[in-house]
């Protein structure tokens, strides 16, 4: 039988959400009916040593997604796919304009975020027009669903939703190595918050809850980078925020989860984090932002989380004290995750919808 040929587009292999899904997928559907590549707008990252060997990676070596069409264009003409898997929501909006130039392609889009929130250019948007080229687009969340049907006239029958995949073992394999972090004060609550430092993440709203928390025994510790580090840095000095530190991007982010007390989730908006699904994966418990993009479908109340509204800074303070003087079930909470989330039961799903293509 002949192998269907797979072609997923990301910019790079940075340790996020999108380029932890593609690489999940790339290295796990089956050999025997699959032919994976990765086509990157740039070969680097993280996550690029994880890519099975069997997986092409195409880079395409280019430094801005607006300079990538024509070379994206030029390989798809060149191998002759059966499917295109652009994962990326910018490179999906500009893709959608060229897809009938393609009739033997099958063309698929996997959204990311609530798109009306996160693409807010008039110049992208603009390409959504041509959404329902796309033989198939994949939403994780029933936010992203209603949004793509609501604010950008998709036609229900092109939308998939399929949740994100958590895979335990590679999970499981990191925390083996896995030692409570030398910043984890012992006698301090250690909190923990990893995520892009951009507003859409929404650590400013931490930090002027953690201002409410200054005399309490908690320590804050947020992961991650980005182009609003300065700007958080200098908050934190100005609201005087010793018990907060910041640890750039970590390769190993699990080690801070596996020894948490608390994750908190404090985005404005997402499309179904992954670090949620990653910090019950470690058997912490979460409190997350009442944000469009699936959390109420990740978060069973008082067994892996609860669900508060973080622009009530005061609000949100007393819910974090709350949360740390209870009791949880680590088992308990990695098993809420698996029994929903789990990499072989995520895979079914998307080799069904690859393959009916």
């Amino acid at each position: 039988m002949k192998k269907i040929s797979i072609i997923f587009i990301l910019p790079d292999l940075e340790t996020g959400g999108a380029e932890r899904i593609v690489m999940t997928l790339a290295n796990h559907l089956p050999r025997e009916k699959f032919e994976p590549k990765i086509m990157l707008l740039r070969k680097e990252g993280g996550y690029l040593r994880y890519v099975k060997s069997d997986v092409e990676i195409i880079d395409l070596n280019t430094k801005r997604i607006r300079h990538s069409i024509r070379p994206i264009l030029k390989e798809i003409r060149k191998r002759k796919p059966d499917i295109v898997f652009s994962g990326f929501g910018e490179v999906n909006a500009y893709l959608s304009l060229f897809i009938k130039l393609f009739p033997k392609t099958k063309f698929i889009a996997r959204e990311t975020n609530v798109v009306s929130e996160h693409v807010t250019r008039k110049e992208i948007r603009f390409f959504y027009k041509f959404y329902n080229s796309y033989k198939s687009i994949i939403c994780q969340s029933d936010d992203m669903v209603q949004d793509l049907l609501k604010n950008f006239d998709i036609k229900s029958n092109k939308i998939v939703k399929i949740n994100n995949p958590v895979d335990f073992d590679f999970i499981g394999e990191k925390l083996k190595s896995s030692q409570r972090p030398e910043s984890f004060k012992t006698n301090f609550k250690n909190v923990v918050a990893i995520g892009n430092l951009s507003s859409r993440k929404g650590f400013d709203n931490l930090l002027k809850v953690f201002s409410r928390l200054k005399n309490e025994n908690i320590l804050l510790h947020i992961l991650g980078d980005g182009c609003d580090k300065e700007m958080l840095h200098e908050m934190k000095e100005l609201l005087g925020l010793k018990n907060v530190t910041f640890h750039g991007r970590q390769e190993n982010p699990y080690q801070f989860l596996k020894f948490a007390d608390l994750f908190i989730l404090s985005s404005r908006y997402e499309g179904f984090p992954n670090v949620l699904l990653e910090a019950g994966a470690c058997g912490t418990f979460s409190l997350a932002n009442n944000c469009p993009g699936g959390i109420n479908e990740i978060v069973h109340s008082g067994i892996n989380g609860e669900v508060s509204n973080i622009e009530n800074h005061e609000d949100f303070a007393q819910d974090i004290l709350k949360v740390l003087k209870q009791e949880h079930d680590a088992n308990s909470i990695r098993n809420s995750i698996l029994s929903r989330f789990s990499k072989d039961i995520i895979m079914k799903k998307y080799e069904q919808v690859l393959g009916n293509l």
